[in-house]
Order: structure tokens, then sequence, then C-alpha cells
């Protein structure tokens, strides 16, 4: 029987009541562990989410059960895996309200989908085409941007930020003109945790005829997202930083936009005929889809994404909001401590330093003690170069985190204050 289809019936049986961390947790089986004498406390959710076991148990019993490539097989295997592989493109589909399954690109992640979009769109920019991202963006909603720059003299322009790490609006509507042919911007900074006004950004995009990507690698694992309530024309998200494996995502564009858009990548399912001569492209989504794909990161993305579906949303994002608000006035107890990224709409971020000791020496007593968070720049160097700062101390938070984790990390996070002082 597909495994997929079982272990829904199985999320659904476990999932449908009201929000409650603890039987949330006892489905993790990582946070199980302790790191030495400690219990672990994960706080390093913005790298990569932890995965319920019934995700891995889906990883285990496609290899188990079902292992084939996927598409025009005739065997049951081949069928099987390919129905799995498609119920999870519908899931998806279903979870952001995307109109169509084939508007739901899967990819290798949120970087693989900007540049799969950077690349076609960039089949279509002339000199002097502008392109808008913020000063919020991590480095691989910048990167790709500026090939274009650089092979088709392109201009990219940047939304600035305040110091509470909140874009100006008024200088967004001022950047936007006739030649802009996108804007490319973060739901949520996955240093600062600013949620930024996608929905508002999108009507000025469109006003001027642009097109709108929205990032929502940092978004989707800790409120509802509308593709179709938002209007963009693309939007871009990791399973790994969602409950499902790494190396896996999806890229949502909208029928029409992907449709007038040329192939990122040549071979397999993205063909429809082959001579010498000439080919012609597959329909969507196999025209985006080229090569053997990640068959059970996909299956392993549906089985997450159907997971966190059966969740109350509304409810995991108060309970998120009310815990980053605890953490907040905790750590602000601490001497020495200052805060980046204070915006008025946030969501599961601290970003901080301690007065006077290196972001890695914190990081690393903190875990000795058990504690996983994040130190550097977190592939957001311009965030940091706006601060005049090398990096933070990053503490990412996810629904299976508990004032027990925030409490653990405050005590861990003063004793190693008091030893570096």
């Amino acid at each position: 029987m597909n495994y997929l289809f079982t272990s829904f019936i199985f999320v659904e049986k476990l999932e449908k009541m009201t929000f409650d961390v603890d039987k949330i947790r006892a489905q993790f089986p990582i946070l199980k562990q302790s790191m030495g004498k400690y219990p672990l406390v994960y706080l390093d959710n913005g790298a990569t989410t932890q995965k319920p076991q019934i995700v891995i148990d889906a990883i285990t019993a496609y290899y188990t059960s079902e292992n084939s490539n996927i598409h025009r097989g005739v065997h049951t295997l081949s069928q099987n895996a390919t129905t799995a592989y498609e119920e999870a493109r519908s899931l998806i589909q279903n979870h952001i309200n995307a109109s169509k399954s084939y508007e739901c690109i899967f990819t290798k992640g949120t970087t693989d989908s900007i540049n799969l979009v950077a690349h076609s769109i960039g089949k279509t920019i002339q000199a002097g085409d502008e392109i808008i991202i913020s000063a919020l963006e991590h480095h691989s909603n910048i990167v790709p941007w500026q090939f274009l720059v650089e092979e088709k003299g392109a201009i990219l322009k940047v939304i600035p930020m305040n110091s509470k790490g909140e874009l100006d609006m008024n200088v967004y509507a001022e950047l936007l003109t006739d030649k802009t042919k996108i804007v490319a911007v973060t739901q949520v900074s996955n240093a600062l945790g600013t949620i930024n006004p996608i929905k508002e950004m999108v009507k000025k995009a469109h006003k001027v005829g642009a097109l709108f990507l929205v990032d929502a690698a940092q978004s989707l694992q800790h409120f509802s997202v509308d593709v179709q309530d938002l209007d963009c024309d693309f939007m871009v998200f990791s399973g790994h930083k969602l409950f499902a494996p790494t190396g896996v995502g999806m890229l949502y564009g909208k029928e029409s936009v992907l449709k007038e858009l040329p192939p990122y990548q040549g071979g397999g399912d993205m063909i429809k005929t082959v001579t010498f001569e000439k080919t012609t492209y597959n329909e969507l989504p196999h025209k985006f889809e080229a090569g053997t794909p990640n068959i059970v990161g996909g299956i392993g993305l549906g089985v997450a994404i159907k997971w966190l579906s059966e969740l109350n949303l509304t409810e995991v994002q108060k309970y998120e909001d009310d815990l980053l608000n605890y953490a907040t006035v905790e750590i602000l107890k601490l001497e020495g401590i200052k805060l980046y990224g204070t915006a008025e709409h946030k969501s599961g971020v601290l970003s901080f330093l301690v007065d006077g000791l290196h972001p890695y020496d914190v990081g690393t007593l903190l875990n000795q003690q058990g504690v996983a968070v994040r130190t550097g720049h977190h592939c957001t160097q311009p965030i940091m170069d706006f601060y005049q700062i090398p990096g933070t101390i990053r503490a990412s938070f996810s629904l299976y985190n508990t004032k027990a984790d925030v409490d653990a990390f405050i005590k861990a996070l003063n004793r190693a204050i008091n030893m570096l002082k």
C-alpha cells in the first residue's frame, strides 16, 4: 500500500486537536537525547528544523518497499512512487493555496528555486532593466540577481532598513519604476526575524508591471501563507526548514508566468520530443524538473506539509509569539545584552551580542551546556555591515520549543557570560 497515504491517515487521527507542545515534542526523537550531562536544547531552527517520526518513517518506508524511479514506469513500484510524489505536490498546492498543482515545481531548495527564476527571467533581461531586493536578504536572494547585473547590465536596487530591522516602505515606493522587472524579498528575515508586509509590497510592484518573488524559507513553518491572497508571482521555500528532508524545496509560480519562462536545465522529464535538429519542452511542472528528482525528499516534504497542515497554525503562531516574547524579556534581564532586530512584527528569532564577548566563544560555551544556537553572519553579511558588527548569536525557535528550553538557554547563557568575563 502507498505509504504516503497510510501515513496521512495516521497524521489525521493523531493531530486533529488543539495545539499541545508536549504531544508535538514527543514526535521528534532527536529532542529526547542529551549532550553529555545536559538535555538537548535545540535553538537553531532558522538553519534547519528537526523531523517528526512520521517523516523519518516515510523515508524508511520508501526505500524499504517503494524505491523506484518515477514517471513513465509501467511496473507497480514506479507507479506507487509516482503516485506518492505527485500526491506530495498536491498537498503542497493545497497548503499554500496554489490554484493548480502544476504551479508547484520541485527543486533542491530555496537557493535552487531563486536561481531557477533568476536564470529563466535573465533570458529576457536587458541592459538598464531594474531588479529590486531588500537589505534583509539572505545571500541566496542577492547573488543570483548580481549575476544578471554582471551578465546583462541590469541595475540592482536595494530597499533600505532602519535600526530596528524594518524596511523603509517609502523608499521602496520610490525605487519602483516602469523599468522594474522583478522584486524579490524575504517574507521573514532569517537573521533578525522581521516579518515584511509582503501583500502591500506585491500590490505596489504590480502597479508598475513588475513580477514579485517571495522568499518564504523562514515563514511557512511559523504561520499560514496563501499565495493567491498575496498575489505573488513566485514563492520559494526549502523542505529542511519545514520539518522535511534536506535537498528538496519548492518553487511556486503563477501558471501564466511559468508558461512564458524558458526552462532552467535540460534533460530528463523536461522534454517532450528530442531530435538532433530540435527539442520541444514538456508541459508544467515537468518543464522545470530536469533529471531524476529527489523522490524521497519530495515524498518526505509532502508528509511534513500534511503533518503541519493538521495543526491549527493560528494557535502555532500565537504559541511561538508568546515564546519569543518570553525569551526576549528573560534575555534582557542579563547584563550586556544587545538585541539586533527589534521590529514590531517578528517571528521566531533572537539575534544578539554580549558586550565585550565574541559570539563564537559564547556559542561554544552554550554548546557545552547542551544548547544549540548559531553564531556568525547567517549568510546576511549586508545586515551585519549595516550594524557594523561581524555577526550575532542567533537563537531561533520552532513549535516544539518550550519555556523550559528558554529557561535552560538563559541559564546557560548567564553561566557562559560569567565564565568569559
